[in-house]
């Protein structure tokens, strides 16, 4: 879910206060009650929030709050990221996305494609494309890590290797300088390698700061992929590597890429 400005603010007072009501959001942004409840009514939706008699709760995990925070962090430069993804993908096509807040974000700059399939490893992106003009949308099946809705594990790879598709948009918590795109968990890093292995065209999308965090799982080199999309210059050493390889970068908001 790409939140908007409201929604945004919405939630900081979530994590700030802890609970929010509907009356009192209706008149600090002078708007009606049923657009305070839409609001809510969406972010329950996408796990970000709990409703309430009148109003909304914040969700109470670690885990859910450490994604509803993410989701937070870098929204410009993921909007950016988005844009760019989303004009590589013609209408008609078929792509897979992943887990990921970035990976949410190309969704909802899908929305008014036409035709698409779309197969995910993320509910979250249910939401986000039910109601586009698509072609068809596939969740596949497997165990779904409540923290952030990702589905994960055994079952989850052998849906995907059920497919093959033109796309693979996935996102990574982390980039190291030599090319490497990791990831924390080991059963969402087997998910996302099927998610490459299927795909004719792989594409990474992650902003800047994921070559300030560190992750110890491999998912792939980055000059096995086809596009990677930043939101700025990447240090010397990972331009290096991409130049001497097919992988088109894309610097997002930018006119040219390498």
């Amino acid at each position: 879910m790409s939140l908007n400005d409201r929604q945004e603010e919405i939630l900081k007072s979530l994590y700030q206060f802890g609970a929010v009501e509907v009356e009192a959001l209706a008149y600090e942004w002078s708007v009606t009650t049923q657009t305070v409840r839409r609001d809510l009514t969406e972010l329950c939706a996408s796990g970000l929030a709990l409703r309430t008699h009148g109003g909304a709760k914040r969700m109470n995990t670690k885990a859910v709050v450490a994604y509803a925070d993410r989701r937070l962090k870098h929204t410009l430069a993921k909007r950016f990221i988005a844009e760019a993804a989303s004009n590589i993908i013609p209408n008609g096509a078929s792509l897979t996305l992943n887990i990921g807040t970035t990976t949410e974000m190309v969704a909802e700059a899908l929305r008014f494609h036409k035709d698409l399939t779309v197969v995910s490893n993320n509910i979250n992106i249910v939401q986000i494309l039910r109601a586009s003009r698509l072609k068809s949308l596939v969740l596949i099946g497997g165990e779904i890590r409540l923290s952030d809705g990702a589905i994960i594990g055994e079952d989850a790879i052998k849906a995907i290797s059920n497919f093959k598709v033109d796309f693979a948009i996935i996102g990574a918590s982390s980039i190291e300088p030599d090319g490497s795109v990791l990831d924390f968990d080991q059963r969402e890093v087997a998910v996302s390698r099927a998610i490459l292995e299927n795909a004719r065209h792989k594409i990474l999308v992650a902003d800047i700061s994921k070559f300030d965090v560190s992750a110890h799982v491999k998912i792939c080199d980055a000059k096995d992929l086809d596009y990677v999309i930043l939101n700025a210059p990447p240090p010397i050493g990972f331009k290096a590597v991409i130049q001497s390889h097919p992988t088109k970068l894309i610097i997002a908001g930018e006119k040219n890429a390498s």
